[in-house]
């Protein structure tokens, strides 16, 4: 009987076995088929670095060391004149879809916008991105650092989710979804959910995003090999706050004790050397409203170096990161079959706080430090006590040589970023320069013809806008061939210029970068005329020379702004920051119930505090000791906080981080176990605003605060501490803790 079964069982055993073979190359064609990209389609690494100026990096004369930068344009082309559009959001949105920024509704940074059609930093449905484009394409798509692109009120923990990465065509997103976040203790979003960051020593974002983009290629790799991937790797280094390892800090330390005015002039040197700008080029005059650095006192010498020493590591760092993706892909074999464009920065250098801070955060609220003040905690920049920015003076000079910085896109200091296109098996020489005029718009075009897509002209049903950029792949096989970008308009708050066929008009900026208003005196803008054939840096302004053909550049600038939706412009700076310009999701909702959770809440999914408010905190206190958070929005560089402290309510409200930003208010007594009512008002009064602290109806201590809006952003947590406390003792601090919060109301308007 055993004999007879086991025969059968062989028996059945081998039918399925020939079956199996039979059928291994079957295509299972009643079965909807994947997507198969293009024969010969490439696999596609795009890298846009953050806040780097033209002359920053040594593959262009710069003097922070990039090895990877350099390594591929060794083997692949640096491109000298490739241009951004001055800030991020509104670069991104332009190299995702290929077109003009305001087109795409992204005219300013999505903190910034308005409720005009080019302003709204609404992507709409007919200006598909790079990713949507590869994924219907057959490409397996990533998007792994910094997201800048969703409008602000939909980043929140319940959406919608129709702006954010994996709508926008990618399969996974990891990163943070803001203009910045801290290296240490990062606004971690994986996909749609916001996570905190791994508990591990030593934790830097840098190296986060790094390993989970190797992460994600490995398992592309073992289990679609033959498919093509598109990687968009974005750190957010390195705009504010800088950060970076200790050692690496320690490798830049002295290089910068020249000072900027010296840097400047041995950066353009080596551009020379290089030949990335021309022997004939003419470096640019400091702005009188930057200080020259032999006008500095010690103090403000010792720190401002050690700023830029922070800065440059973390370049460096980002870039050491960076390399560690590409060295991935040379082990997996995927490298050679790899077009990488890496670009460095999404702008000209940041130039927004003109003697540079420890604190960001702290500074555009108000509490500004002083160098003497800065310099008792020199050895901190750029670690994890510290969220700093350098001095404009450094941001002039890793904008060699061009005027200006960062938010000025009338001159090249603000929207000339270098550019490396590395693609093996196709640069025939490797290291070489390419100088045709290119912009940000011109990399979707140029990853569609490698891949041989034709971009379709509907995406989801919606028929799509015309590209505007045209592709750069022509360059790579002739060097001298004139470029096929022959004119671009640019423009960011109100600085405006028009390219075209050599020529730039530019006007001149009425409002300095680092400033809140136009300067005295200024009243609408000059314009400035360049021959960038014969002058590089735009130093040599033919204006009166040549008003014909300004007025030329001038009418091919209103007739783009008016086709691009550029149009009212808007010089306006601070008030474009105030949330009540842009949709909410609360609408004219003035209550709102929250519950204790592990949801982080981003500063869009809370009421703005800007008003009147109270809160009031029903607790079950466990016991006479409790610690624990109730609410915190923000942290140690600034926010506010209501908590236990050994069972007695507490709140506190900082400005920054100094002990001088602090205001704690504390009830008089422990209180005692079972229900309780804590409660905190907000309300203005000359001079700030008068805090009140309740307990069950009660008023139980107050205070007058500085009412600054700085201290009432950031994320919020309900219940739980954030990534970063807001003070050091462990009763604010402790995650915990447990304050026993039942619910938390919160009224905007008049309080009771």
């Amino acid at each position: 009987m055993i004999r007879r079964e086991l025969a059968i069982l062989a028996l059945v055993f081998g039918l399925a076995a020939t079956t199996q073979a039979q059928s291994a190359d079957k295509q299972w064609h009643a079965f909807p088929q994947p997507k198969s990209a293009p024969a010969g389609a490439p696999n596609v690494l795009l890298i846009m670095t953050d806040d780097v100026g033209f002359g920053a990096s040594s593959p262009f004369g710069g003097p922070i060391a990039t090895p990877t930068f350099a390594a591929l344009a060794a083997s692949g082309l640096r491109y000298t004149q490739f241009h951004t559009t001055a800030m991020c959001s509104p670069t991104r949105a332009a190299l995702l879809t290929g077109r003009n920024h305001h087109a795409v509704g992204s005219g300013v940074i999505s903190d910034m916008s308005t409720d005009q059609d080019g302003y709204t930093s609404v992507i709409p449905d007919n200006a598909a991105t790079i990713g949507e484009v590869l994924l219907e394409s057959g490409y397996a798509t990533a998007w792994i650092g910094k997201n800048h692109n969703t409008p602000q009120w939909e980043n929140t923990p319940v959406g919608p989710f129709n702006h954010w990465p994996n709508a926008m065509g990618f399969d996974y997103f990891y990163g943070f979804n803001a203009a910045d976040t801290d290296q240490y203790a990062p606004a971690l979003i994986e996909n749609r959910n916001a996570i905190d960051p791994p508990k591990q020593a030593g934790y830097i974002l840098d190296r986060d995003l790094a390993d989970h983009a190797v992460h994600w290629l490995d398992v592309h790799h073992s289990l679609t090999p033959d498919k093509p991937f598109f990687l968009y790797l974005a750190p957010g280094s390195a705009h504010m706050p800088n950060q970076a390892p200790a050692d690496w800090i320690a490798k830049y330390r002295g290089r910068f004790d020249m000072g900027w005015d010296t840097m400047r002039e041995m950066t353009f040197a080596r551009q020379k050397a290089l030949g990335i700008v021309p022997k004939d080029a003419t470096l640019t005059p400091r702005p009188d409203a930057i200080p020259a650095w032999n006008a500095l006192t010690d103090d403000q010498k010792r720190v401002y170096a050690r700023e830029m020493e922070v800065y440059a590591a973390q370049l460096a760092f980002a870039d050491d990161q960076i390399g560690r993706v590409v060295t991935e892909l040379k082990a997996t074999g995927d490298y050679d079959n790899t077009l990488i464009v890496y670009i460095q920065g999404d702008n000209g250098a940041a130039a927004e706080i003109l003697d540079g801070s420890r604190n960001y955060a702290g500074t555009f609220g108000g509490a500004v430090e002083s160098a003497h003040e800065m310099l008792a905690h020199l050895d901190e920049l750029g670690g994890p006590r510290s969220s700093g920015l350098y001095p404009v003076g450094w941001a002039w000079g890793m904008d060699t040589p061009f005027q200006w910085a960062k938010q000025v896109a009338s001159h090249f200091g603000g929207t000339r970023n270098g550019m490396v296109l590395s693609w093996p098996g196709h640069i025939p020489h490797g290291g070489e320069l390419r100088t045709q005029f290119h912009h940000v718009i011109d990399i979707a075009p140029t990853i569609y013809e490698a891949a041989h897509i034709v971009p379709p002209a509907a995406v989801h049903g919606e028929k799509q806008q015309p590209l505007q950029g045209v592709s750069m792949l022509y360059s790579i096989t002739n060097p001298d061939a004139p470029s096929t970008h022959r004119s671009q308009y640019f423009e960011m708050l109100g600085n405006a210029a028009f390219y075209q066929d050599g020529w730039i008009a530019s006007t001149t900026p009425i409002r300095l970068p680092w400033a809140a208003n136009p300067m005295p005196g200024a009243k609408e803008h000059a314009w400035e005329l360049y021959d960038m054939r014969s002058d590089f840096s735009q130093a040599d302004n033919l204006a009166a020379r040549y008003p014909d053909r300004l007025k030329t550049l001038q009418a091919g600038f209103m007739e783009a702004a008016k086709a691009n939706q550029v149009l009212p412009l808007d010089d306006s700076f601070i008030t474009r920051f105030n949330p009540d310009n842009r949709p909410s999701l609360f609408g004219n909702r003035t209550h709102f119930t929250y519950y204790p959770g592990a949801t982080r809440y981003s500063d869009k999914a809370f009421p703005s505090l800007r008003k009147d408010w109270r809160i009031d905190a029903e607790l079950d206190v466990p016991n006479a000791s409790a610690d624990g958070t109730i609410v915190v929005q923000g942290d140690r560089f600034s926010g506010w906080g209501l908590s236990l402290a050994k069972g007695t309510p507490r709140f506190i409200y900082r400005i920054g981080d100094r002990a001088a930003d602090l205001t704690e208010i504390k009830g008089p007594a422990p209180l005692t176990p079972g229900r309780h009512v804590v409660g905190v008002a907000f309300a203005p009064v000359s001079g700030g605003a008068l805090v009140t602290l309740t307990v069950d109806g009660a008023a139980a201590a107050s205070a007058t605060v500085p009412k600054l809006g700085q201290a009432e952003q950031g994320d919020v947590y309900v219940g739980r501490a954030g990534a970063i406390p807001l003070t050091d003792d462990a009763a604010a601090a402790a995650s915990a803790g447990d304050a026993g919060l039942r619910r938390m109301d919160v009224t905007v308007g008049a309080p009771k």
